[in-house]
């Protein structure tokens, strides 16, 4: 079983200080990477703003825009609430979700973040899929690193398929050696000891997402980066190729 997985924060579909619109461009560039399941975060789903402005669709969510026909089936779990509208994580995948949930693990009032936690039935197996946005403070992180530990410990049964992604905002890796051995993931978005840096979009520096894997043997890894994709949002997208059978490790990266 072949499994392509990419992890995206799309900033919300605007561009940072103008707050111009470019979903168009999103949803382009999720088409281009021709991915099994997509793991998003930053997905504005409601944005009153942009309809009054007539650049939206108001029957049409910022979610079924991006999902298209590539992907029949698509969970949202709403984080950040305000006047005008919305946003939060999502998951997009060709095969079908069986189920989902989203858990609320803001760590403070001035932060909204959340984990989407769905099953998808892929090929017959069920893989469990867990979406992540964590804080922008060290402390905050962590203890969302601990509720992360927790749910997986809690409902994800041992020899269950799994992929853990999104963006974790650890510019200094301190939550990957935890995770990694608590949970008995790999980190796809280390290749062989090169880390894969996916922020700013413009000239990638730090390597704030990531994918975590426990079940699939990991055959590839790479950030998309170059002048399409930096005109997309402020990171830019990771992508693994994963395999289900064999010894689980990293194959390969690029």
């Amino acid at each position: 079983m072949k499994l392509r997985v990419v992890t995206y924060n799309i900033h919300k579909g605007v561009t940072g200080i103008a707050r111009r619109p470019r979903i168009q461009n999103v949803r382009d560039g999720l088409q281009a990477m021709d991915a099994d399941i997509v793991f998003l975060q930053e997905v504005q789903d409601r944005n009153d703003r942009l309809v009054a402005a007539a650049l939206f669709d108001p029957d049409h969510t910022q979610l079924n825009y991006l999902a298209t026909d590539a992907y029949p089936h698509a969970v949202y779990g709403r984080n950040a609430v305000y006047d005008h509208g919305h946003h939060g994580n999502a998951i997009l995948s060709r095969h079908p979700i069986l189920m989902s949930e989203n858990l609320d693990i803001s760590d403070h009032r001035f932060e909204q973040r959340g984990l989407l936690h769905a099953v998808a039935d892929v090929n017959g197996i069920e893989a469990h899929l867990i979406c992540v946005h964590f804080g922008l403070f060290a402390r905050s992180r962590a203890r969302q690193a601990e509720a992360l530990v927790e749910r997986v410990r809690k409902v994800v049964p041992r020899e269950a398929p799994l992929v853990i992604a999104g963006d974790f905002n650890d510019w200094n890796h301190r939550l990957d050696a935890s995770i990694c051995s608590t949970l008995g993931v790999l980190e796809a978005s280390h290749a062989r000891g090169a880390r894969l840096h996916t922020f700013p979009s413009h000239m990638p520096w730090w390597q704030l997402d990531r994918i975590y894997v426990r079940g699939f043997h990991i055959e590839r890894a790479a950030a998309l980066t170059g002048r399409d994709w930096a005109q997309r949002s402020d990171h830019v997208p990771l992508v693994a190729e994963l395999a289900r059978g064999g010894d689980p490790g990293l194959a390969d990266a690029a």
